[in-house]
């Protein structure tokens, strides 16, 4: 099975054309959010270097969030693009589930963390057991001291990931992560593409029209207006 996956939901973006459960090439950005302008050109790139078109793949995939309210639609509507009128799965994996995966196999606590500023993360808990990734909580945002209280109670070796691993590893006052390679923290397609494949074998079938964003917080200017509507109606 071919399979074309990429991730935009952070400042890297990540291309890979994978043949099951193996990458035949896989792209990264590390340039800042100019996803629009570089995710087609990295498709192209990963297509053409492997003798393949887009007409030839199984199955597409992309990171649906949470991450950067810009990145996640440019992701969704890229992949939504290239499938339409192909009649072949799309399958949409949550952001924080693939940049676990990064991780495997590590034995112990995976701890997914994207910066949602305001002293919050987006995160989820896996469990590295025997190779395999096992999912302990759902997707959530919430504050680094949250999330520290829960690590601590759980009392077991863990490492983090993803674009907030720094910035949370720095707020964490008594628990210390285990060290992880920076190569294998931030997004990567080929993650992307493993976590899809799963899904496919395990009987998702979903199509572009039903790929959609998944969103854990109101974005900004939603939050803000918000905000401003609560103040006015104090006064």
């Amino acid at each position: 099975m071919l399979i074309l996956a990429l991730d935009s939901t952070a400042v890297v973006a990540s291309v890979a054309l994978c043949e099951n459960d193996r990458a035949l090439a896989a792209f990264h950005l590390n340039n800042g959010n100019t996803h629009s302008e570089t995710l087609l050109p990295m498709v192209k790139a990963a297509l053409t270097t492997t003798g393949h078109t887009v007409d030839d793949v199984d199955l597409f995939a992309c990171s649906v969030g949470p991450g950067s309210f810009t990145g996640v639609r440019i992701g969704a509507a890229t992949i939504k693009g290239l499938a339409f009128g192909k009649q072949k799965p799309v399958i949409g994996v949550s952001t924080l589930e693939a940049l676990a995966t990064n991780l495997l196999p590590f034995e112990g606590l995976i701890v997914p963390v994207m910066n949602a500023r305001r002293g919050q993360v987006y995160n989820a808990v896996f469990e590295g057991r025997d190779g395999r990734l096992i999912r302990l909580t759902e997707d959530r945002a919430l504050a680094v001291t949250e999330l520290e209280a829960e690590l601590a109670a759980m009392g077991r070796p863990f490492a983090l990931c993803g674009d907030g691993a720094e910035m949370a590893a720095g707020l964490l006052r008594e628990i210390t992560p285990t060290a992880v390679s920076p190569l294998l923290l931030s997004q990567n397609a080929v993650s992307v593409a493993e976590v899809a494949l799963a899904a496919y074998e395990s009987g998702v079938r979903t199509t572009d029209a039903e790929l959609a964003p998944v969103y854990l917080r109101l974005p900004q200017a939603e939050r803000e207006r918000l905000e401003r509507e609560k103040q006015n109606s104090s006064i």
